[in-house]
C-alpha cells in the first residue's frame, strides 16, 4: 500500500520505517527541512535500537522517502497518518494546534478520497474536530474518513513493539475505512495478532486509559515499597507474589524512583483533565501523580541520610534518560535529582550512554557539573554512585573496578539493579528493601 506519515518524531519515524519495512511505499513528511537530508541518508535524529538499520534497508529498497513538501505528501496516498506533537499545558489540556494544522492542510490540498488517521495521542472526540476542520476547509465534494489508530510503542523497544503488538486498536466509522485497515494490518492478523475494531472515540480513550493504568501499577508498587523498606521485606518478593496472579501480572511492578518520559506523565494529566471537563474527579490518578513525585523526593532524602552533607562531595550519576535504550529525557527523574543536588553544591559527574547531549541542553557543564564519556571515568574519587536509569551496561559493570575507583564505595540504587548479596564491600542502598547498613541522621 501507499502510506503518508506526517510527523517524524518518535512515533512518526518508527511508524513510517516499520510500515516501509513491511513492503509498503511510505512518504514521511515533516514541517521543516531540519534533519531532512540526514533522514534521506538513513541517519535518524532520535536514538531507537534497530531504527537506523531499518531506515537504511528501506532506503536501499526505495520503500521510504522523507519530504517537507506537505502538498506532495497529501497527494501521495489515500491513507494519511497524523503523527505530530500534542504538547500539554500546565492544566493538563493538550495543545492540538499541530493536529488542526495538518487537518486543514489535508482539506485544502486533497483532490480525492482520504482516510485520515489520528496516530498522535489526543483527547477523546478529537476525531470530531478533525472531521469538522476538514469539512470547513475542503471544497465539500470530496469524500473522506477520519479514524483513530493509537500507538502503543515504548521508547527503546518501539521497533519491536510495532512488529509484535499486544493488540492493534482501530476506531472507524465506515465500512471502507474498516476494509483499508484490514488490508493494512493483514501481515499481523495472519500471524494471529489481535485487530480490535472500535469507534474512533473508544480508540482515543483506550490510549489514555491504558497508559494511566500502567502508571497506577508503578505508583502502587512504589507505595508498597515504602512499607517494605520500613518493615524489612524485599519488595521484589511482594511483586512476585502478586504478579503471579494472572489478573494482575508481573510487568510494571518494579519498584524504583518512578516513571517519566513523554507518555505516562502527559497521559495521566490529560486523562485527569478529560475527566474534569466532563464533571468527574479522577482522584485515583491524582494520587498516582503524587506518589510518583514523592519517590524522587524520597530518593533525595535517602542520599542526604547516607551522605549527611552533599556540599563538595563528588557524586556520580549513572543514567539520565527516563528509561534505558532511549535518549529521551522528557520528565526524567534525573532532572529533579540533578537540580536538587546541584542546589546543595555537590560536584556532579554525569554519564548516560545516549542522553548526555540532550541533558546538557538543560544543565550546561560548569565547575559543579561534569559530563563523562565513560561510566568508569565518572567514578574516579567519587563519594557516592547514584543509579538512576537501568541500562544493561550498568547492570553488567565490573563491581570490583567500581569499588577500586571510588573514594567511598557507596551505591544508592534507584532502580534495584543489583541484589544485596553481591554487594559485599559496598555500602549499598536500594528501594523497597531492608537496608541493613542504612545511615540515619543523629
Amino acid at each position: 500500500m501507499k502510506i503518508t506519515v506526517i510527523g517524524s518524531g518518535y512515533v512518526g519515524l518508527v511508524t513510517a520505517a516499520c510500515f516501509a519495512d513491511l513492503g509498503n511505499q511510505v512518504l514521511c513528511a515533516k514541517k521543516t527541512s531540519k534533519n531532512l537530508d540526514k533522514l534521506n541518508q538513513g541517519i535518524s535524529h532520535i536514538y531507537e535500537p534497530g531504527l537506523d538499520e531499518i531506515l537504511n534497508r528501506c532506503l536501499d529498497k526505495g520503500t521510504i522517502e522523507f519530504t517537507n513538501d506537505i502538498k506532495r505528501a497529501i497527494d501521495f496516498s489515500d491513507l494519511i497518518f497524523i503523527c505530530v506533537g500534542t504538547p500539554q499545558s500546565e492544566t493538563g489540556k493538550a495543545d492540538l494546534s499541530q493536529v488542526e494544522d495538518v487537518a486543514r492542510q489535508i482539506a485544502e490540498n486533497m483532490t480525492d478520497y482520504k482516510l485520515i488517521v489520528e496516530k498522535s495521542t489526543v483527547p477523546v472526540n478529537t476525531h470530531q474536530w478533525v472531521k469538522k476542520t476538514v469539512q470547513r476547509y475542503s471544497n465539500g465534494n470530496i469524500q473522506f474518513d477520519v479514524a483513530s489508530n493509537p500507538e502503543f510503542l515504548r521508547e527503546g523497544t518501539g521497533v519491536y513493539d510495532f512488529n509484535n503488538p499486544d493488540r492493534i486498536v482501530v476506531g472507524v466509522e465506515s465500512e471502507n475505512a474498516h476494509k483499508i485497515f484490514q488490508e493494512l494490518y493483514r501481515p499481523f492478523t495472519e500471524k494471529g495478532d489481535v485487530l480490535l475494531i472500535t469507534t474512533p472515540a473508544a480508540a482515543e480513550l483506550i490510549k489514555h486509559a491504558s497508559n494511566s493504568f500502567l502508571a497506577m501499577k508503578i505508583s502502587y508498587i512504589n507505595m508498597v515499597a515504602e512499607l517494605c523498606e520500613k518493615v524489612g521485606i524485599d519488595v521484589n518478593m511482594i511483586a512476585d507474589g502478586i504478579g503471579y496472579d494472572q489478573r494482575i501480572g508481573r510487568s510494571f511492578l518494579n519498584a524504583g524512583i518512578g516513571y517519566g518520559g513523554s507518555c505516562f506523565p502527559k497521559d495521566v494529566r490529560a486523562f485527569i483533565k478529560i475527566a474534569e471537563d466532563h464533571g468527574l474527579d479522577f482522584g485515583l490518578l491524582r494520587e498516582t501523580e503524587k506518589i510518583n513525585s514523592q519517590m524522587r523526593e524520597r530518593f533525595l532524602e535517602k542520599v542526604e541520610n547516607v551522605l549527611w552533607i552533599n556540599k563538595d562531595k563528588n557524586i556520580t550519576i549513572w543514567g539520565l534518560a527516563f528509561k534505558p535504550d532511549t535518549d529521551d529525557i522528557r520528565e526524567a527523574p534525573s532532572i529533579d535529582i540533578v537540580r536538587k543536588l546541584y542546589e546543595t553544591d555537590a560536584n556532579l559527574r554525569l554519564y548516560d550512554p545516549q542522553a548526555g547531549e540532550n541533558f546538557q541542553n538543560l544543565f550546561p557543564e560548569n565547575e559543579n557539573i561534569r559530563y563523562c564519556s565513560d561510566k568508569y571515568e565518572a567514578l574516579k574519587d567519587s563519594d557516592a554512585l547514584l543509579l538512576i536509569t537501568e541500562w544493561d551496561e550498568f547492570k553488567n559493570a565490573d563491581l570490583n573496578k567500581v569499588k577500586n575507583l571510588m573514594r567511598l564505595p557507596i551505591i544508592i540504587d534507584g532502580r534495584n539493579m543489583f541484589e544485596s548479596e553481591i554487594m559485599e564491600g559496598f555500602e549499598y542502598y536500594s528501594v523497597g528493601r531492608e537496608n541493613t547498613n542504612q545511615s540515619e541522621k543523629p
